[in-house]
């Protein structure tokens, strides 16, 4: 025999003798009833009040148990009836017999008690009680962990998120940071650390009243080695998570490519350059991320992915801006000049403009390719102006060369003296006594076709003052005879003002 039948068969002897003993002759103890001269335990039933033990019922001839009626609760319970007085003429074996079966029956309810004490310990309420704020309390499921695709956008806004600054313009009205209902496309954008040494990177157009005062300051703008003038103020978010604002002064702008350069006096360790990319590799579909002050709302980042490469735009100085960055990311007010920013955290572009028909910040989205500003920034660091390769011709507009027949290329319409392009032999566009004639149709640049006259901006932006190269023109467009193909060597000079 096992030590738990073992243990059950001692427990049921003690109380078989116990129950025997303590009660008088003829009365059994009140958990049991009688069936004619057995004892049949019931089914177990539960109290809330009590641990309930086995018990026994009196069934009448139809089986059904003797006294049962419904209580008040809707459930059955039991009257309880007096125990019938044994017989007199009960046989000793019928009385071991009942002996046995009431110890088996109280083993049993014993085995039962540690079973009973296990079961949970949260009840429902009782009927009509009032709930308990645990009772009402939902569950909290726990937090699920995060995609690795969230987790990487998550780690770039984390590293880059302190070389993003705050640009004000000093010369508007309000204060460093104003209201968030505040629409302030100019005056309040974005800009990025270009170094330790304070060097900051944001859009000239962010800086338009501030630096149209400095041309209109008595005496004209500053001369070479006098003190700067604060142009704006620009806040840092710092490592401890506080921002500080500093004061903040020209180094150099280009209005052509929509570019300004700020100097700040903070500390070494309290900057935090950026990582600079490549935007000549970029493919059409990768993810980009942009962080700005959009509205006021400081270190804001949106998502999305380049949607188009080489674009013409017109930025809002009204300069004309090529091979710019195309999309979807939101780009609103306040991002102007912020990066924007490729899936490992460099800075491929620099947030610029929207187009929109409906006149709000709904729409696309464009910044300046990384190539070019590093390209511009160099310079203003060093001359605070961009002396930039020209050919020193004027471009005639795409209208006007379709009605002179010139449908692909960069129509010539009128060419600088004593210049470059003049001494190769460049014709403009002029008057005969047959009519307007067109002048020379520029189609390549060295080994780079040129099907229109953003293309030929583009590729001078990847040349500099002094380089040597070669155009392909066409004369005579539009002639009877037909257009004329040549080659016209010749060398890059800065641009005139």
């Amino acid at each position: 025999m096992s030590h738990q039948s073992s243990r059950i068969s001692s427990i049921g002897s003690s109380l078989e003798s116990k129950a025997y003993h303590d009660c008088p002759v003829g009365v059994l103890p009140q958990h049991f009833l009688w069936h004619g001269q057995r004892i049949r335990p019931l089914r177990r039933t539960w109290s809330r009040a009590v641990v309930n033990r086995p018990f026994v019922a009196i069934h009448d001839e139809s089986g059904r148990p003797a006294g049962q009626r419904e209580s008040a609760c809707g459930q059955k319970e039991m009257r309880q009836h007096k125990p019938p007085q044994p017989s007199s003429s009960t046989s000793p074996a019928a009385s071991a017999l009942r002996r046995r079966e009431l110890a088996a029956a109280l083993a049993a309810s014993a085995a039962l008690l540690p079973l009973v004490s296990a079961a949970p310990s949260r009840a429902a309420p009782a009927v009509g009680a009032k709930p308990t704020l645990a009772d009402v309390t939902p569950e909290i499921a726990p937090a699920a962990p995060l995609s690795s695709r969230e987790q990487a956008v998550i780690d770039v806004f984390e590293q880059s998120t302190r070389s993003v600054v705050n640009v004000f313009d000093v010369t508007l009205q309000g204060n460093a940071r104003p209201a968030p209902q505040e629409d302030q496309p100019e005056g309040n954008g974005t800009g990025f650390v270009w170094n330790d040494d304070g060097i900051i990177v944001t859009n000239f157009h962010v800086l338009a009243s501030a630096l149209a005062a400095v041309t209109r300051r008595p005496g004209g703008p500053p001369r070479e080695g006098s003190p700067r003038p604060v142009v704006a103020k620009i806040t840092l978010l710092g490592a401890d998570g506080y921002n500080q604002t500093y004061d903040a002064v020209l180094v150099g702008a280009d209005r052509t490519k929509d570019l300004a350069v700020l100097r700040i006096g903070a500390p070494k360790e309290a900057l935090r350059p950026a990582r600079l990319g490549q935007s000549g590799q970029l493919r059409v579909g990768q993810q980009v991320l942009a962080i700005g002050n959009p509205f006021g709302f400081d270190h804001t980042l949106t998502t999305g992915v380049i949607s188009g490469l080489g674009r013409q735009i017109q930025s809002q100085v009204g300069s004309s801006i090529g091979g710019a960055i195309q999309t979807d990311a939101a780009i609103n007010p306040g991002n102007s000049g912020g990066p924007l920013l490729d899936s490992a955290g460099r800075v491929i572009g620099v947030n610029t403009a929207i187009y929109t028909a409906s006149g709000t910040s709904a729409g696309v989205g464009f910044a300046i390719g990384i190539d070019t500003v590093r390209r511009v920034v160099p310079q203003l660091l060093q001359f605070g102006k961009v002396t930039r390769p020209a050919l020193n011709v004027q471009l005639a507009s795409e209208a006007v060369a379709r009605q002179l027949k010139v449908t692909r290329g960069a129509m010539v319409q009128a060419v600088a003296p004593n210049s470059a392009a003049a001494k190769a032999g460049l014709l403009p566009t002029r008057r005969a006594l047959s009519g307007i004639v067109a002048g020379d149709v520029i189609i390549g640049l060295d080994s780079r076709p040129v099907t229109k006259p953003g293309d030929l901006a583009l590729a001078l932006d990847d040349c500099s003052v002094g380089d040597k190269i070669v155009l392909t023109v066409q004369r005579g467009v539009g002639n009877s005879q037909g257009p004329q193909q040549l080659k016209l060597p010749l060398e890059l000079e800065a641009e005139m003002s």
